[in-house]
């Protein structure tokens, strides 16, 4: 007799898929993980975790509980993946840390690549960090303090110290049987780098020209040129940069004296254009880094003093409409007009803040004249202005039957889109040249202006026309 269901045995080592069809982490598998944990079924937990991608199991961690994740680490042992901490926040990666002892965490630094195991040690306490390198072989030490010289988010921090280099006298030949034969070699690699016996870059073969070469030829008579390196010191945005522009799978990373001492990898890439964007996005807001795992006293304190700067310009409008009381108490109507100018201006003006800000951290800014990048956003502003000047006149106008209202705000309309859209541009390119960033300090002062300039040029006008009339 043929029956649906499966067998006790098969129900109980039955897998449920690690992500539904949205791409998010299915509640029956971290259910059946957290049961894992409960029930302290180290089996269990390596058949649902063992095979993950780093990836899945950072997304796992984030999942659990602090607790629970103390238990998944302690239950799987030397079978727990440590990449997976250089997917999840840096306040969850803190919190898995401090339960760790050090020589736990030298050893797993030791099967880890040399960029992967920076980005776990960089965030640990100095006296912390100084007792795990002391506690690695002597080479492997070497290697990461030099990476820790240099300064942080910058090349020398990302790059990994694992590739392959031959020197340029040797045949194809002799370098396939190379990359064969010897185990110490990374697993996963798309360029050949060549270097001189001072270990001078020198140039590259990709691995697709290698293998179509014939054995006798020379690895110099089929390398390419050195078209593209970074220093150790240059920033990884920048190197995001130079990525994007030639699409590159990998780069080499060379010391003040042109000697090769890393790679940096396409994978590496796609994170730090993650981060960058991440990171200006959160600043656009006044959020600063905060990561949604973080605690709450963390969340206020790193919104808080943005919202007091706020509150602060908020007083200074607030001003402005106090010196034309007067002319409110002569037509209420005012009151209700006034903030549809600061509303439309400040939505302009934050419009023209985030191509702005993206140009500027992107560099397409420098690609163009930025007179004419000014200019455009003037005549964007002033064409809004008159396209919303005409709509918001005739809606005052019929709303409290007068047309003078109508022009009043009709023409106030103009100036603030005008204004933000100055504003939207100038800001951030005075920030950027004063040194500081214009993604994290832009938007209250675009605010400031459009609310300033709004409620000014709309009261302003109101009152300079009931002292004529």
């Amino acid at each position: 007799m043929q029956t649906d269901t499966l067998p006790r045995e098969d129900e109980e080592t039955a897998l449920p898929q690690v992500r539904d069809e949205e791409g998010s982490l299915n509640g029956a598998y971290l259910a059946a993980v957290s049961e894992a944990i409960e029930t302290s079924n180290a089996e269990r937990l390596r058949v649902l975790i063992g095979d993950l991608h780093e990836s899945d199991l950072g997304d796992v961690l984030q999942a659990l509980s602090r607790e629970e994740r103390e238990a998944l680490i302690a239950l799987m042992g030397g079978d727990f993946d440590w990449t997976a901490l250089t997917e999840v926040d840096e306040t969850v990666r803190d919190e898995i840390l401090e339960t760790i002892p050090n020589t736990a965490i030298a050893e797993a630094v030791r099967e880890l690549d040399s960029d992967d195991a920076i980005g776990i040690l960089e965030d640990l306490a100095d006296e912390d960090r100084e007792e795990i390198l002391a506690a690695l072989p002597l080479a492997e030490r070497i290697k990461l303090e030099r990476s820790f010289d240099y300064p942080e988010e910058s090349a020398g921090r990302r790059m990994t110290t694992r590739f392959i280099a031959v020197p340029p006298f040797w045949t194809v030949g002799q370098t396939i049987d190379f990359l064969r034969e010897d185990d110490r070699l990374p697993d996963d690699f798309t360029e050949v780098f060549v270097v001189d016996p001072r270990f001078c870059f020198l140039g590259t073969v990709s691995l697709d020209r290698l293998l179509r070469t014939k054995r006798p030829v020379r690895i110099e008579e089929i390398m390419g040129e050195v078209t593209h390196s970074v220093s150790a010191t240059d920033d990884q945005e920048e190197v995001a940069r130079l990525f994007e522009r030639y699409n590159l799978l990998s780069v080499g990373v060379v010391d003040e004296s042109d000697r090769l001492v890393g790679v940096i990898t396409i994978d590496d890439i796609v994170d730090v254009i993650e981060e960058e964007a991440d990171e200006d996005i959160k600043r656009l807001a006044g959020v600063g880094d905060e990561e949604l795992t973080d605690t709450f006293v963390s969340a206020v304190r790193s919104r808080f003093i943005w919202l007091l700067l706020n509150l602060g310009t908020a007083l200074l409008a607030s001003a402005v409409i106090g010196l034309f009381d007067g002319t409110i108490s002569q037509m209420v109507a005012l009151a209700v007009l006034m903030p549809i100018v600061a509303s439309m201006g400040g939505n302009a003006g934050t419009q023209t803040m985030t191509v702005a800000v993206r140009a500027l951290a992107t560099r397409d800014i420098e690609t163009i004249n930025p007179i004419r990048f000014i200019s455009r956003e003037a005549l964007v502003g002033l064409a809004n202005g008159v396209l919303f000047a005409i709509i918001i006149g005739v809606v005052a106008s019929l709303w409290f039957s007068s047309t003078q209202l109508g022009g009043i705000i009709a023409v106030a309309m103009i100036i603030n889109m005008v204004a933000a859209g100055l504003a939207g541009i100038l800001i951030p390119l005075a920030l950027e040249k004063a040194g500081a960033d214009p993604a994290i300090a832009s938007s209250v002062f675009v605010t400031t202006v459009t609310d300033v300039v709004g409620f000014f040029a709309f009261l302003g006008l109101a009152a300079w026309w009931f002292a004529i009339s």
